[in-house]
């Protein structure tokens, strides 16, 4: 208790503890109050309103009068631990996932509580970033999981895009900086990570946004029609051309014109291009009369741009044209912190749009969509999801409804090793297991070196925790 508590005047913690909650309010449990003060600083720079109590019989009072989201609470403490707080949190809140903060002698506490039911655990000295990744998962899931959730849109992201990671708020930062201006932008990323999304945001929240979006799949246009789809013709420029043809620069005029896969555009198209990028002006195909536009460029592309132009199939001055602003935009596997926040969209959409009721995913079914590597990315999600919805039988997806390729391995059934002709094992089935031997003497070794510790150790192999987990359970490796 601090010293003006104990004198009878209310502390900041207290009257914070009075209030009403405007969002994301999180229930901080820890006895050491510089402890508590610094995780409570931490959390409240991510946004979360935090309650906070001393013990666990304090928390419970807490939880009986304020609805909370997630419950951060250290293991040791006075009158009521950490582990009898969390029995009593799976017993009477089972939606309220509860992190564990652990010191190094107590990770095996910490790891017993994992096997009850808690969401994850931090060790002391924790660090920051783990801390509020750890705490906005927490937090995501729950609200996941609640029924009848809809978050608000600034609660999903900005600009009609999904993701609050970092990775994304980095997206949303350069949109705003840039979404007004003339300037030339080139978005890569891989397929389905929403270049077109960001696309349209730049144009919407520019001056242009009354103006036309012109958006054109570059990949989808046969070499020999590139140049009329871009720039247009007149009657008679070519076999089939019965009359005069507007291109998409002339339809874009004014406004902003997307062009998608900009890496599949044939080196002859590319020099056209570029005049026109130069010199704002263009000829239809089979005309005299030179047309002048005012067109905003966006660009996309999932081919390595650098690369082509080693190979001379992409123009180096087009490159350098284009990439005046570049947006990068992450795949799904760097930023699975935004998983369940696609997740609980992609329900809602699909609630409505299949006449389905399903308010969530099981925490078994989630762990596996986060650990997924999502080669499709966002639209692959969007389509897990969508399968998974239409052959779901409870009110929530499991395991049961996710399609093999996205289980983890050790849940699927075993399968037998293939043998070539000889009845020798095939040359894949030998590499799975020279793999596998590299895999358990690696684990093996970092698991020595901290004597035993699965967070130091998945820190040094460069993975996850849990990821490390399930990989000594695929291996048959236990814990120490």
């Amino acid at each position: 208790m601090s010293e003006t508590a104990s004198q009878g005047i209310p502390d900041k913690e207290q009257l914070d503890n009075s209030l009403t909650p405007p969002q994301k309010p999180v229930l901080l449990v820890e006895d050491e109050q510089s402890m508590r003060r610094v995780v409570r600083a931490i959390l409240e720079k991510q946004g979360f309103h935090v309650y906070t109590a001393t013990n666990g019989r304090e928390a419970l009072n807490v939880l009986a009068s304020h609805s909370v989201s997630v419950i951060v609470s250290d293991i040791k403490m006075p009158e009521m631990d950490g582990m009898a707080l969390l029995d009593h949190v799976l017993g009477h809140y089972t939606e309220t996932p509860m992190i564990l903060i652990t010191a190094h002698g107590t990770v095996d506490n910490a790891v017993e509580a994992l096997k009850k039911g808690a969401f994850d655990y931090v060790t002391k000295p924790f660090d920051m970033d783990e801390l509020q990744q750890v705490v906005e998962k927490a937090y995501q899931t729950y609200l996941l999981n609640s029924r009848n959730y809809h978050p608000a849109p600034e609660e999903q992201g900005r600009y009609d895009i999904i993701g609050r990671s970092r990775q994304m708020m980095e997206i949303y930062d350069a949109i705003s900086k840039v979404a007004d201006s003339p300037s030339t932008v080139l978005i890569r990323g891989e397929h389905g990570t929403g270049k077109e999304l960001v696309a349209r945001a730049l144009h919407t929240h520019s001056s242009r946004s009354d103006k036309p979006f012109i958006t054109i799949n570059c990949a989808a246009i046969p070499q020999n029609l590139m140049e009329s789809e871009l720039f247009g013709h007149e009657k008679g420029a070519f076999t089939g051309a019965v009359s005069a043809k507007a291109g998409k620069f002339e339809l874009a005029d004014g406004g902003t014109l997307f062009l998608d896969e900009i890496g599949e555009i044939p080196v002859e198209m590319q020099v056209k291009l570029l005049r026109v990028l130069q010199y704002e002006q263009f000829e239809r195909v089979g005309g005299v009369k030179t047309l002048k536009v005012n067109v905003r460029l966006v660009a996309a592309t999932n081919r390595d741009l650098e690369e082509m132009i080693q190979e001379n199939t992409f123009r180096q001055d087009l490159y350098y044209r284009l990439k005046v602003v570049p947006i990068t935009l992450p795949p799904l596997r760097d930023r699975r912190s935004d998983v369940p926040l696609l997740i609980g969209h992609f329900l809602e959409r699909f609630n409505q749009r299949l006449g389905k009721n399903i308010e969530g995913v099981t925490p078994e079914a989630l762990e596996c969509l986060e650990e997924y590597d999502w080669p499709g990315n966002i639209r692959e999600l969007e389509n897990v999801i969508e399968r998974s919805m239409l052959f779901a039988n409870g009110a929530r997806l499991g395991i049961n409804e996710l399609p093999p390729e996205v289980l983890n391995r050790s849940e699927l059934p075993p399968t037998r090793p293939t043998m070539d002709s000889n009845g020798s094992l095939s040359l894949p089935e030998m590499w799975k297991q020279e793999k596998e031997r590299l895999e358990r003497e690696m684990i093996s070794q970092a698991l020595d070196q901290t004597e035993g510790n699965v967070t130091q150790a998945a820190k040094i192999l460069g993975i996850s925790r849990k990821s490390l987990q399930k990989k000594m359970k695929e291996l048959g490796l236990r814990e120490k």
